[in-house]
């Protein structure tokens, strides 16, 4: 396979993921929350148990077989206007390879398509915090486990190209400071935090805008290493649950009331807290990455932050629309008006993303840049790598 297009600059994934196995979650737990995450077979087919409930969050948690690489991309694109099932739109699938398993076959086949450089993040971590947010010890623990079983078989950096993302739970800072300076010392180049309030110890949950959470912060700041809030189980769908009862929240088996409610929101609201709360005021060097969220949120969350601050500038540290412009980064969907946004931020803020080899990305992840077609070859090459690039610290291929 050849890159179906030719670049004259590195290209920088900024969301790619691998499939995990079985053994992620539990290989490197201790003695202690060793049942805390199990398999079981129904009907048939394994299923994961967190504390003893069976979840259908993710169908198939083993990933044995997987949807193919960009089965939906034109669903995304176009829509669905004969109204096909899941099952319709995503067609047959196929048996997982090592390319999504391992690091050195995923290098060949990033060679292959042409991809320099990829963030790797987990696919079957999203489940982890929202199923545990009654138990703040256990997800510490689960998660730390996570990310040794991740260090052990991609590594945080493999070979200046492949850059897999570490998970950092918040609800205990100590434990979120030491996991992030273990994530560092290891290698990583930026860490993931899901877009969400923070459980605690009792059951609350609260803003990680708050100052309770900025001794974490400040560590981000003076490690110099970027966060990225990936897309998650943010837990919304228990404020949805007022509307329309459910059991659980089940990603790939939308409902139209679920989706208008939940679309952009843990995103939006988690940005509304950084800022209005104050933390990336109180920290102005924090860097944060908006991945797989889109980029529909930024208008509206703007002119939320915009009225405001013409309201009540006296409770506000700074502006924080330029807050948000100083310190903040998105990753646009390669459906939506990736221009537009660059006309709201700059082309500096703006990345790279393909999703690959999930359904709902792209299959080619190069052709993410015929979106970009007019814009001048500078931004074009910021938005494919650079700024990634210049977000992680990381310097060129050629000069490495």
């Amino acid at each position: 396979m050849s890159p179906s297009r030719t670049l004259d600059f590195e290209v920088f994934d900024a969301d790619n993921h691998m499939y995990e196995t079985k053994d992620a979650l539990t290989k490197h737990v201790t003695d202690r929350y060793r049942n805390v995450i199990d398999y079981v077979e129904v009907r048939g087919r394994t299923k994961i148990v967190v504390k003893g409930k069976i979840s259908e969050y993710i169908p198939n948690p083993t990933f044995d077989v997987i949807a193919r690489p960009g089965a939906q991309e034109e669903y995304f694109r176009k829509g669905n206007p004969e109204g096909k099932t899941y099952r319709e739109l995503v067609g047959d699938p196929m048996k997982c390879i090592p390319a999504f398993r391992e690091p050195a076959p995923r290098l060949g086949l990033m060679d292959e398509m042409g991809v320099d450089r990829a963030l790797m993040f987990p696919t079957l971590a999203s489940l982890v915090e929202e199923r545990l947010r009654d138990d703040v010890e256990a997800t510490h623990a689960v998660i730390h486990a996570l990310n040794e079983w991740m260090l052990e078989t991609w590594t945080f950096n493999y070979s200046d190209r492949i850059f897999a993302t570490p998970v950092i739970t918040l609800p205990i800072v100590e434990k979120a400071i030491e996991e992030l300076e273990w994530c560092v010392a290891n290698g990583a180049k930026t860490v993931l935090i899901r877009p969400a309030a923070v459980p605690t110890v009792g059951g609350k949950t609260m803003s990680p805008g708050l100052e309770r959470f900025d001794p974490f912060w400040q560590r981000v700041q003076e490690l110099g290493i970027p966060v990225c809030m990936h897309a998650s189980d943010s837990g919304y769908s228990r404020y949805v649950d007022d509307w329309e009862p459910s059991d659980e929240m089940l990603p790939f088996q939308p409902k139209p009331f679920r989706m208008a409610l939940m679309h952009y929101r843990a995103i939006q609201d988690t940005f509304s807290a950084l800022i209005l709360h104050g933390a990336l005021s109180r920290f102005p060097g924090v860097k944060v990455a908006a991945v797989e969220n889109g980029s529909g949120f930024v208008r509206p969350l703007l002119a939320s932050l915009a009225e405001v601050y013409r309201m009540m500038p006296q409770e506000c540290a700074e502006d924080p629309v330029e807050v948000f412009k100083r310190q903040c980064y998105v990753h646009p969907f390669h459906e939506e008006d990736g221009t537009g946004l660059i006309e709201v931020l700059g082309a500096d803020h703006v990345l790279f993303g393909s999703d690959f080899p999930h359904p709902e990305g792209l299959a080619d992840p190069l052709a993410f840049v015929d979106e970009l077609d007019g814009l001048p070859q500078d931004e074009v090459a910021k938005i494919m790598g650079g700024n990634l690039a210049g977000l992680l610290g990381v310097g060129s291929l050629a000069t490495a």
